[in-house]
């Protein structure tokens, strides 16, 4: 499937993904200073791909994609998708590859959950405002 990827119906995270493409390295975009990294992941039911900008948590190659969505009570739908087609793409900068994605538990959950918080300190607000476990994934 070679069409372009969607981008997010939220004007936000449009706009982060669109300076991105446009300026061809994830660079170019933050929130506070902090870095981004753009997924690129595959719809759960319709397989079209979808572009997914998410705070750059990374380890010795490895990133992990924290599915917060602002401490909702819900996952986001990206979630769904990454659960039913693992294979993603990562742009860190300009350098793009693919990757699998597993969801964690336990102590590499804990040892990653611990990353993103020092990486994106909001996570742990938005762990606070939500009765459920954010689920974390690893990218490798």
């Amino acid at each position: 499937m070679s069409e372009q990827p969607e981008l997010s119906p939220a004007d936000w995270v449009r706009d982060q993904t669109q300076q991105i493409l446009a300026t061809g390295t994830t660079d170019s975009v933050g929130i506070d200073g902090m870095k981004v990294v753009l997924y690129t992941t595959t719809g759960a039911k319709s397989g079209k791909k979808r572009y997914v900008p998410l705070m750059r948590v990374e380890e010795n190659g490895k990133y992990a994609m924290v599915a917060s969505k602002g401490g909702s009570p819900e996952n986001p739908a990206w979630y769904y998708n990454v659960k039913a087609h693992p294979q993603v793409t990562v742009q860190d900068g300009d350098v793009v590859t693919t990757k699998t994605a597993r969801e964690l538990t336990g102590d590499e959950r804990e040892h990653w959950w611990k990353l993103a918080a020092a990486a994106f300190p909001p996570y742990a607000e938005y762990q606070r405002n939500t009765d459920r476990q954010i689920p974390v994934f690893v990218v490798e």
